[in-house]
């Protein structure tokens, strides 16, 4: 099975090349700028047919989520014209597509673990964008599975986790907020769940197509998140800080945050047959592998 992935460098990206090389029968290529640029859809489309994919993840994306407000059309560009644009160019090749979303399609007003049958109402341009993407993606290709994922860490690239115990190096306290609550998401679990999802849509069995949440299993909120991380960094020995509990309003950002971006993973897991652990089994080898990189 060839899957071909968007992106190069991002978690996970990165994380897709480590899972996908400890099984057999998988040759992952990856496109990036400047052969694939979601900017430049006139590209796309010979870029990913030349790469013959039997899968294709389209997990390129604009993530500066405060950024975006500043501006609005490049993120529309690739998260929304871009993923309609991979979406086309999949179709073109016969390829199924694994569109990978977010969390911040939801406004956070609910009280309750949100479902895919929950209606959006995302709060900033990045989730807006995201969620045209989706709309975007779907109508392009009837062979798609989105997925809709939440606060993903990793050993690679710029995440909450690697951001602490940074900021533990360099203090002794620090100001999370404590009334953000969502699902941490191992980006190697996210990976390995991916890469399940491919096999079932390269297989011979009945269709799954459509929108699903896929979200590591503990919701907790930033802070809490924040005092794990510390108490198992400082257990192996790295820096720890004493985390202080900030409510959003008194730290203002430029993008405003779902409070609530709990996500239901009930759907995926009675279509899939399995669920990604949640922090409580996924974090410590997290943190120390990032300990032992330093």
């Amino acid at each position: 099975m060839r899957i071909v992935v968007t992106g190069r460098f991002g978690q996970l990206a990165q994380s897709l090349r480590e899972k996908a090389a400890e099984r057999s029968g998988v040759e992952l290529v990856m496109l990036g700028r400047p052969e694939l640029d979601l900017a430049r859809p006139d590209i796309v489309r010979a870029a990913l047919c030349d790469a013959r994919p039997d899968i294709v993840v389209s997990a390129a994306a604009y993530t500066a989520v405060n950024q975006a407000e500043d501006e609005a059309d490049l993120a529309y560009t690739i998260n929304a014209k871009g993923a309609e644009t991979v979406a086309l160019a999949a179709r073109k090749c016969n390829a199924p597509i694994i569109h990978l979303s977010t969390d911040y399609v939801f406004s956070g007003s609910s009280g309750e673990l949100y479902t895919e049958d929950d209606a959006p109402g995302p709060l900033n341009v990045y989730g807006k964008s995201k969620l045209e993407g989706e709309r975007l993606a779907a109508e392009a290709h009837p062979q798609h599975v989105i997925l809709r994922t939440s606060w993903v860490y990793s050993p690679f690239g710029r995440n909450f986790v690697k951001t602490m115990l940074r900021l533990a190096e360099e203090r002794a306290n620090v100001s999370v907020v404590s009334d953000q609550w969502g699902n941490p998401t191992s980006a190697l679990d996210l990976a390995e769940a991916i890469l399940r999802v491919a096999e079932r849509l390269h297989g011979n069995e009945p269709p799954v197509h459509g929108t699903y949440h896929l979200a590591g299993a503990d919701p907790i909120n930033w802070s809490g998140f924040a005092r794990l991380i510390f108490g198992i960094s400082d257990e192996l020995g790295g820096p720890k800080a004493k985390v202080a509990d900030v409510l959003t309003r008194d730290y203002p950002t430029k993008a405003l945050r779902p409070q609530n971006s709990r996500l239901s993973c009930e759907k995926f897991k009675a279509t899939f047959g399995f669920e990604l652990p949640g922090w409580n089994t996924s974090l410590r080898p997290g943190v120390q592998r990032l300990l032992k990189r330093g």
